[in-house]
């Protein structure tokens, strides 16, 4: 897998990147439409940041429970099965005069479905990547790794991309529509549009055979998620996955409060960086400056946000934002590494883990920013995050520093 060219060429790529197109354009609209509607009922800079980000909190239950089923469920019809969830869960939050307790009860349930999400649409771009490799095999390679050689990366770049570009256009539509017509409207556009995503898994996937044998169930769930956490090397690479990043989406969740009338361009130039960064690392760096280079990502991502205790007028926070989100880029460096680490038959399940992980993290910095704003500031609390990312940032690559120092030497070969 040398090109974008050859991802698309690939049998089954093409559906499942369109119908992670839609979902992500839903996700997006909806979180904006929710976060507005949520911020005018109650002026809650926390309320709004957790309507916005509350999914992912219940991320870590479902990764508990349920996530052996990424590796040992039908990949189509798990991916069907959850676009059509969240296309009525959305369109319940459309209803007018739907009690705050009533959003956030369905905000969770969207958040148990989701943890599912990520092993399954990840492990599946691994899957059908590896098999259209051109290697001739079909296996996976790495050293007992579940990667697809250069394929995931170069497909998972390709899927960050679209999520920038999708976030764009999402945002800057779900700006539009909330203005002009209402929240409410925006919801039930989202909810069409993960509908769309469910009808384009299938119909454009093929039925595959789960991954792994067995059935999902919680006690499968805790082995593989106690096995893939007992490797330190893998459990600083989840770690720099979580933390670093979590922290500073409890940053953009603060975009609503900071400026509300101008959320939408804040979170269009985050989606703006973020493509920037993706098709850097993705595309133009070459590896071995590529497998250096997370912490520095990671440390571009805090930065600009720590100038905002200054509260830089729209025009400058959009092109700090802008500038830190190129950073984002290092969870593909990550993810590469992750892959080497994990074997072929858990890639599913590693993937989903750290999207569940990644995702819990978020909606928690989120709510973490939301209550530092509620008695700070918005500005003051996104600073306070971005210090936090950074300082996490750098004892994570510490650790992973003195863990190469005391990992011990292969013995000579006698010639």
């Amino acid at each position: 897998m040398r090109s974008y060219q050859d991802l698309f060429r690939t049998p089954e790529f093409t559906p499942l990147f369109l119908s992670a197109a839609a979902q992500t354009v839903a996700q997006t609209v909806s979180g904006l439409a929710l976060g507005t509607l949520v911020y005018r009922a109650t002026d809650s800079p926390l309320l709004s940041a957790v309507s916005m980000f509350g999914p992912s909190i219940a991320q870590v239950l479902g990764a508990t429970l349920f996530l052996s089923g990424a590796d040992r469920l039908p990949p189509r019809r798990a991916l069907a099965g959850i676009a059509l969830a969240f296309a009525a869960g959305t369109a319940v939050l459309a209803l007018p005069g739907l009690p705050v307790w009533a959003v956030f009860a369905v905000v969770l349930v969207q958040g148990l479905v989701a943890s599912l999400g990520g092993g399954v649409r990840w492990g599946l771009l691994n899957e059908i990547l590896s098999s259209g490799d051109g290697d001739g095999d079909g296996g996976r390679s790495g050293a007992g790794g579940g990667g697809g050689g250069d394929g995931y990366l170069l497909g998972r770049s390709v899927f960050n991309m679209m999520s920038g570009i999708m976030q764009i256009t999402g945002y800057a539509t779900g700006g539009v529509l909330v203005a002009v017509l209402s929240p409410r409207f925006s919801l039930l556009l989202a909810a069409v549009l993960f509908a769309v995503a469910a009808a384009v898994v299938r119909l454009g996937l093929s039925r595959r055979p789960p991954r792994s044998a067995g059935r999902p169930s919680v006690s499968a769930t805790w082995r593989a998620n106690a096995h893939l956490w007992s490797d330190r090397p893998r459990r600083l690479t989840y770690l720099g996955l979580w933390l670093p990043n979590g922290l500073v989406v409890g940053c953009e969740s603060l975009y609503v409060s900071y400026a509300p009338s101008s959320a939408g361009t804040l979170f269009a130039c985050a989606a703006l960086g973020m493509l920037a960064g993706d098709l850097t690392v993705g595309r133009l760096l070459p590896p071995p400056v590529r497998r250096r280079a997370a912490t520095p990502l990671l440390l571009l991502l805090a930065g600009p946000y720590l100038l905002f205790v200054l509260h830089p007028p729209v025009p400058v926070a959009a092109c700090l934002v802008a500038l830190a989100s190129a950073g984002f880029g290092a969870s593909l460096v990550q993810q590469e590494r992750l892959m080497t680490l994990t074997p072929g038959e858990l890639s599913g399940h590693a993937l989903g883990l750290h999207s569940a992980g990644m995702l819990t993290l978020q909606g928690v910095s989120a709510s973490l920013a939301g209550s530092v704003a509620q008695v700070t500031s918005p500005a003051v609390a996104m600073t306070v995050m971005a210090l936090a990312s950074t300082g996490v940032t750098l004892s994570l690559a510490a650790a992973a520093r003195r863990t190469k120092a005391t990992a011990p030497r292969p013995a000579p070969q006698v010639p």
